[in-house]
Order: C-alpha cells, then sequence, then structure tokens
C-alpha cells in the first residue's frame, strides 16, 4: 500500500474544506501524492484531523477538476496524466484564452487595462527570482485580471473549469528540472506582446497572440512528456 505524504491543515482563515482541498490539490500537484495512489478516506481523515464528511467533498471537487478518479471496486485515486488529454485540453485553452484576449480589448476601460500590465510586472518579477510556484500563482492572477476585463461570466466560468484540470500540466511545466530556459524568456515576451495588442485596442492581433502562447506552452509540455525517461531523471 502506499505510504500518504505529511498533509496537514492549520484550520485557520480559509473554510476547512477549501483547506483539504488546496493541501490534497498541492500534494497531487507537486507529485507527493502520485498518479495512481490510492486515496483512503480513513488515513486522510487521520493525518489532516478533519471529518470524513469534509474529506469527501473535498475529493468530489478535485474530481470535478480532473485531479482524482473513483475506480469500482478501489475507490479514489490520483488520475494519471495523459498525452491525450495533455492535448486536448491545450487545444481548448488556446482558443478560450484567445477569446478572452479579444472580449478584453472589446470591453475592457483603461483601469482594467492598468491591472494588467501591474499583473504582467509582478510575473516578470517572478520569472527573474525563478521560484516556480510564484510564477504559477501571478500568471493566475495575470489571468484572472484579463478574464474579468473581457466581461463575460460564462467564459471565466468556463475558464475557471478549465485551468483547474490544467493546473497540473502548468505546475509540470514550470518545476520540471528538464524545463527549456528558453521557454520562460518566450513566455515573458509572449504576454509582452499580448499587451502590447490590447494597449492598439487590436483585438484579432491580442487573440492570435494570446492562442500562440498558450500553444508554446503545449509544446512544451509535450516535449517534457515524451522525453525519454533517463534524459528526465
Amino acid at each position: 500500500m502506499d505510504q500518504l505524504p505529511t498533509l496537514e491543515v492549520q484550520k485557520l482563515a480559509a473554510p476547512l474544506r477549501q483547506q483539504v482541498q488546496d493541501g490534497l490539490r498541492q500534494a497531487i500537484i507537486d507529485g507527493r501524492l502520485k498518479p495512481g495512489a490510492r486515496l483512503i478516506e480513513r488515513e486522510l481523515t487521520e493525518m489532516m484531523g478533519v471529518s470524513r464528511t469534509v474529506i469527501r467533498e473535498a475529493l468530489r471537487q478535485l474530481e470535478s477538476e480532473g485531479l482524482v478518479a473513483i475506480i469500482p471496486n478501489k475507490g479514489p485515486v490520483v488520475r494519471e496524466l495523459t498525452l491525450t488529454e495533455a492535448k486536448d485540453l491545450y487545444s481548448i485553452r488556446a482558443v478560450l484564452e484567445g477569446y478572452a484576449a479579444r472580449l478584453f480589448v472589446e470591453n475592457a476601460g483603461d483601469a482594467e487595462l492598468k491591472q494588467l500590465a501591474q499583473a504582467l510586472d509582478v510575473v516578470t518579477g517572478a520569472y527573474e527570482r525563478g521560484d516556480a510556484q510564484e510564477v504559477l500563482e501571478t500568471k493566475n492572477r495575470f489571468y484572472d485580471v484579463l478574464f474579468a476585463g473581457a466581461g463575460s461570466e460564462t467564459l471565466s466560468s468556463m475558464l475557471g473549469t478549465l485551468h483547474a484540470r490544467i493546473w497540473r500540466w502548468r505546475a509540470l511545466g514550470l518545476t520540471h528540472p528538464q524545463r527549456s530556459d528558453a521557454r520562460s524568456r518566450e513566455s515573458i515576451e509572449g504576454l509582452r506582446a499580448i499587451l502590447v495588442a490590447i494597449r492598439g485596442r487590436n483585438a484579432e492581433a491580442a487573440e492570435k497572440l494570446m492562442r500562440e502562447e498558450a500553444q508554446h506552452a503545449a509544446a512544451e509540455i509535450m516535449r517534457l512528456i515524451e522525453m525519454p525517461a533517463a534524459a528526465r531523471d
């Protein structure tokens, strides 16, 4: 039986269920809970010091995000990452994020544009410091500002679900030991080009550049996944 990693819940500001969800999600993303590992309610309850109800609610949420799978006669397990799923998710991401950039140009005002520029400055600083977790968090904030400025609740909801599903792939791309240094520079340059297009109120260019940025991210993920095992270690 797989031994679960140490998981702690501080039981402070955030609702308890949210803390458990975040803790389990992060353990899956950073590999402490490995693909295929069983998630036994009793063990999680004892380890995290919460009720089975809280654990079940958290697992249901992570199942909806594509991080956990419920296997008949086995129960919840950490879902395996597949190349097919990655290709599918990144293709959808390119389309939806591209459309969000177009809508931002059409609907956002100067205040939203200023927020987007400030968010990009923070992302750039995170890249310069080389902190993968900080990069992931600050890029999430950049996208949140972009999606909010697009002015479509339906699109924001769809993108929220997509980003939850794609989170683990993005974390893999940022933390993998064989990540290309050129990819970081490419990402910053890509986001800056998107901002320039948005400032110029060029919806077509903003959409095109955003799609290209998602496609470049996908290409890096595919490269890492398809890399021979010996090269990955």
